[in-house]
């Protein structure tokens, strides 16, 4: 487990997921590592290969993900990086279809900022068929390829997936209601604006009644209450927030089974 960012919950869930399987993890940061004396990434893949069995990675740049996996002879798995986030997404959509049943069909909101988080959800969602509307400020939308590669993908699901800047239309008759902070890490020196800008887009119990009477609320944590969401709604009955973080747990164990079986066919 390679982390160059903070982490609580995949650190520790991808931790106790490798326990409750039988295995153990090994975490690393690249201080500790040659890599932070100038050891290529490459030649650190290559060695790490021969130790292990996974590698999982929280990276500053998405670039060093594909590096890394482009080099190793094991599976890599994206921890986090400043353009996605699958396993957040894989585990929403978890979350999601534990609440609401078949995921074909669905109308998703998603609040706030085009973050990395926004990238791995359009993509999850066209994947399954669900359809995804993006409610954020002008210039702070998605990436704009991973964007188009949702559109394109949507459509062969009958799913569609929309960019627009009002939060009162993006979650109207939304049957899941989907936000993250507005300031991730690394964009610290721009907070004071973010949270200006982004100030329309709180979830609050107003913005809930534009959405279904029995809509779920998600948030992939951690969140700043009394900015993207407030106490109100995060502690509230519509709220799902918790599941979805003891479902990392069960989506990670999913996740490795799942590359351990493919690793022996």
């Amino acid at each position: 487990m390679l982390f160059e960012k903070p982490s609580t919950r995949t650190r520790v869930s991808f931790e106790v997921a490798m326990a409750q399987l039988g295995g153990s993890t090994v975490q690393l940061n690249p201080q500790e590592l040659q890599l932070g004396r100038g050891e290529t990434v490459k030649d650190t893949a290559k060695t790490l290969s021969r130790y292990l069995d996974f590698l999982v990675y929280r990276a500053h740049r998405h670039e060093s993900v594909v590096e890394l996996a482009q080099s190793a002879t094991i599976p890599v798995i994206n921890g986090l990086d400043e353009r996605e986030h699958p396993v957040q997404a894989l585990s929403d959509l978890l979350t999601i279809q534990e609440k609401k049943g078949d995921l074909r069909g669905l109308k998703i909101a998603y609040v706030g900022d085009g973050n990395n988080v926004c990238n791995s959800l359009l993509l999850a969602c066209a994947l399954v068929g669900a359809s995804l509307t993006v409610g954020c400020p002008r210039s702070y939308g998605p990436h704009p390829e991973i964007l188009k590669q949702a559109e394109k993908i949507a459509v062969q699901r009958s799913a569609s997936i929309s960019v627009i800047e009002s939060p009162l239309l993006a979650v109207k008759a939304a049957q899941v209601v989907y936000t993250d902070v507005w300031v991730s890490m690394g964009q610290e020196k721009d907070q004071s604006e973010r949270e200006r800008v982004f100030r329309p887009y709180q979830v609050n119990p107003k913005l809930l009644e534009f959405a279904a009477s029995d809509a779920i609320v998600m948030h992939c944590l951690p969140a700043h209450r009394g900015l993207e969401i407030t106490d109100e709604v995060l502690d509230g009955p519509q709220s799902v927030a918790f599941d979805q973080a003891e479902n990392r747990l069960h989506m990670e164990k999913a996740i490795l089974l799942k590359l351990a079986e493919l690793g022996r066919a």
